[in-house]
């Protein structure tokens, strides 16, 4: 065994150029996996650190026992409280201090006029805490806000926003409220707020008034500590004065239970994401590892077999073959695990840039963070090489006398293996895909169906290879004479190299294709629904679309609607409530009104007579529950259950979404009330600039939203799809790189391989140019078959998810072969680009060595 590692060792030194192309494909795919791991370690860490320091000094939390799931809000929505039960709690025995808080959404309005902040993190509006204790905010300018008007914002909310002590500005509730700034606080000592969340503190009275259902004597929670119990003692010593529907839990209960609801949410999908990326990253990485393995065992055939005659056993063969795997490996992932801290503060900056600002914090990394990365890169190269050093064991020691590196790709009993094996993944994965989007539809059998035709495409590659080579590379014998038809022959005659070198860019080229394909599909359906179902001239929506904003004022639509150039102004508002035991969101509008600016298609009953206690249901719901007219259904709020009755059904997708209660009918179970859009239908002869002027002069009231035409709410509307796939690409960037470094890897090992027929082809005439071209046009063929066999994969797999995804049966697909072009003059761009270096090394090589080479 000694005497393995001293030749792989050897032979590692021997070939170190060789292996750089596989050493970097690791050290990427590593990295990639260890910067999402340690940016999700820091961000936990990150949330842990912000809640434990919201909660340091309190002891006790009292808050409404009822609690709402609904989508997009970490912990749900819960209840007010009655503020008289603050005074209660100030007299129970062991408490120090206790203290009423009110929090709700407030987004604050810039010197510029621009919201700040909304684009994720929350904005966020309460009263200011007068103990120091239970606060976590701290003044560091001005003083606390003691008068109607005035206002308390975080340091980090007061540079975005160009605000300092002594500004007027407007905080967004969503009502417009004038407030002057009369302090700036830090989070804890220092910190610029609690992460990249924004917040505005009012006193007592003005938060209940702008924050609460009621508008006065409601709170969310209230606070308390103690000097004398610790918190245990003094939840269990406060019990007994709640009354029904209240509950109490200790500060550091409730420190966990707000982490464990980002963390369980948020977190886990943000991660689980990024760590698809990054398996994405690492099998084309594992095609380019084994190619470039692969081709290294072939090229030292001689030198095993000399090993094997001088009386080297199969093992010490396959020992030194692994050894290297192993080492290359291991020392990949090293070098891989210190540049994920890099990559892991990249994309930090990435979702900034989007404007998803993350917390911010000391970096973090756990013992698993260190350990799985540098297992996973090391295994990966092992695997990768198995199969190469299997070969390399069983070399007969008579191959040192003659030359054995021949392809059975295309033929022998391999071959057919091969077909046999492939075609049946793709005659089980090919009908699970369709029939998993268009029977059903079912996202598991079109997702098993997906891997299984991925699986058979990449195991008959070598089979297509040689024909689709030969197809894509017609044009070049008239387009490069005899250099384009060397290069199409040397691109075909080993089909396994090829398919090997080609798979991992057409991975890479597929995923990217998918989500493009998808992309495309959800906003073409986002289209569609607005151009549908929007009737309206005008939109008008908040200027902030984030999970942080707050909305538009219930109050705008009826001041639109006032207005001389306008015949009918609908806003639509959000509600939330519970059905069969899951949060759904309500539609909260004038129904009969609703109906004049949006197209609800055909109406079943009357929606004139929902009334208090009437519900309009899209008729995909009402079939999905068994409802008809009259149904009666029951809806659980924050303030207690309800007994609704189905008096409407209409179609349903669109901007009403799939339930519509009447205001009403939402005013008793209400929260923090806000509208998401007012729609706008303009009176005859108005033209929509007219309108759309009179309507912006009034909203510069109400916090200065957004006055859109019907084109542009359209466009607004599926304005985050592309912000989600300029994220998707920057992190699919990653994966193509290393299939190109693949690619060039080898064509690199093929010039050296063929040194002896390069020089022979300078011998008879052919100039370095030529050559040159040559080579680059064999790069280009074998990219051309990677991204052509991509771009056909990926497509069909974004039309089969684009088909599973959409249950309702009303999206859309969407081909966008504009955006498809450019990823293919791409993926042939960067082709070309890997065989720079490659065609530079073959033009140099000196032509009677090369001859002479062996």
């Amino acid at each position: 065994m000694n005497a393995s590692v001293r030749i792989g060792a050897r032979s590692l030194l021997a070939h170190r150029r060789r292996l750089f192309g596989t050493v970097l494909s690791i050290v990427l795919g590593v990295a990639f996996l260890t910067g999402t791991m340690v940016l999700g370690d820091t961000l936990r860490a990150n949330f842990d650190t912000l809640f434990a320091d919201a909660n340091a000094g309190t002891d006790a939390v009292v808050r409404s026992a009822e609690v709402l799931d609904v989508p997009n809000a970490p912990g749900g929505v819960r209840a007010p409280l009655d503020e008289a039960l603050t005074a209660k709690l100030r007299a129970a025995p062991g408490v120090s201090a206790a203290e009423p808080s009110v929090q709700g959404a407030g987004q604050l309005i810039g010197a510029d006029g621009k919201p700040v902040g909304g684009q994720g993190p929350p904005t966020l509006a309460g009263n200011w805490i007068a103990d120091p204790g239970l606060n976590p905010y701290r003044l560091a300018e001005g003083r606390a806000p003691a008068a109607p008007g005035e206002a308390v914002i975080n340091r980090g909310a007061a540079k975005t926003g160009g605000l300092k002590v002594g500004d007027s500005t407007v905080l967004r509730t969503p009502d417009p409220v004038r407030i002057t700034v009369v302090g700036i606080a830090t989070f804890g000592a220092d910190a610029d707020g609690m992460g990249p969340s924004t917040f505005t503190a009012l006193t007592l009275a003005d938060a209940q008034a702008h924050l609460t259902p009621k508008g006065a004597g409601q709170v969310s929670t209230v606070r308390l500590r103690s000097d004398t119990l610790t918190q245990r003692q003094l939840v269990d010593g406060i019990r007994p004065l709640l009354p029904n529907g209240v509950e109490a839990l200790t500060g550091a209960d409730a420190t966990a239970q707000s982490t464990a609801d980002v963390s369980g949410g948020f977190l886990r999908l943000f991660t689980t994401l990024l760590l698809v990326f990054a398996g994405v990253a690492l099998l084309v990485a594992t095609f380019t590892i084994h190619n470039t393995f692969a081709i290294v065992t072939a090229q030292r055939t001689r030198e095993n077999a000399l090993l094997r005659a001088l009386g080297a056993g199969r093992r010490q063969v396959l020992g030194t073959t692994l050894g290297e795997a192993l080492a290359i490996g291991l020392l990949a992932s090293v070098l891989g695990l210190l540049g994920g801290f890099g990559v892991a503060a990249g994309l930090k900056a990435l979702f900034a840039a989007i404007g998803f600002t993350l917390p911010t914090g000391g970096t973090v990394v756990h013992p698993a963070t260190i350990l799985l990365p540098l297992l996973t890169g090391t295994l990966v190269a092992a695997v990768s090489a198995l199969a190469p050093a299997l070969r390399a064991a069983r070399t007969a020691p008579l191959a040192a006398l003659r030359d054995t590196a021949v392809d059975e790709s295309a033929q022998g009993r391999s071959a057919l293996v091969r077909k046999l094996v492939g075609a049946a993944l793709v005659a089980a994965g090919l009908p699970a895909v369709v029939v998993g989007a268009t029977r059903g539809p079912s996202l598991p059998l079109t997702v098993g169906g997906a891997l299984a035709l991925l699986a058979g495409t990449v195991v008959l590659g070598p089979v297509a290879a040689a024909l689709a080579v030969r197809v894509l590379g017609a044009p070049l014998p008239r387009l490069r004479g005899t250099t384009g038809a060397l290069a199409r022959r040397n691109a075909a005659r080993n089909p396994k190299r090829t398919a090997a070198t080609a798979t991992a860019l057409m991975v890479g080229v597929a995923v990217v294709t998918l989500f493009t394909v998808f992309g495309a599909s959800v906003k073409a359906t986002l289209d569609d629904t607005v151009s549908r179902t929007f009737a309206g001239d005008l939109a008008v929506t908040a200027p902030a679309a984030g999970a942080g904003g707050s909305g538009v004022s219930p109050k705008l639509a009826p001041a639109i609607a006032a207005l001389p150039e306008v015949r009918t102004a609908v806003g639509l508002g959000r509600g939330v409530a519970q059905l069969d035991g899951h949060g759904t969101r309500l539609g909260v509008a004038d129904p009969l009104a609703l109906a004049q600016v949006t197209d609800l298609g055909r109406i079943d009953g009357s929606l004139a007579a929902l009334g208090t206690d009437g519900l309009a249901v899209s008729r995909a719901e009402a079939d999905a529950h068994g409802w008809r007219v009259g149904s009666t259904v029951a809806m659980r709020f924050t303030d207690g259950a309800a007994t609704f009755t189905v008096r409407a059904l209409y179609q349903g997708g669109g901007v009403a979404g799939d339930y519509l209660v009447s205001r009403a009918a939402w005013q008793p179970h209400r929260v923090q009330d806000a509208d998401t859009l007012v729609a706008v239908a303009l009176k005859p002869g108005v033209t929509v600039e007219r309108g759309r002027a009179a309507i912006g002069q009034l909203a510069r009231e109400y916090g200065n939203p957004q006055v859109q035409t019907r084109a542009e709410y359209a466009a607004s509307s599926a304005s985050g799809v592309d912000m989600m796939l300029s994220v998707v690409y920057a992190l699919l960037a990653l994966a193509v790189l290393i299939a190109l470094l693949g690619i060039a890897n080898t064509l690199t090992l093929a010039v050296h391989e063929r040194t002896r027929e390069l020089g022979l082809l300078r011998a008879v005439g052919q100039t370095r140019p030529q050559l040159r071209a040559m080579v680059r046009w064999e790069s280009v063929l074998v990219a051309a078959f990677g991204t052509a066999g991509g771009l056909a994969l990926g497509a069909l797999l974004g039309w089969a998810l684009t088909r599973a995804a959409d249950t309702a049966g009303t999206g859309s697909f969407a081909l966008p072969a504009g955006r498809l072009a450019v990823v293919a003059l791409v993926g042939l761009a960067a082709g070309a680009l890997a065989g720079l270096r490659p065609a530079a090394r073959a033009a140099k090589l000196d032509v009677l060595r090369a001859v002479a080479s062996d």
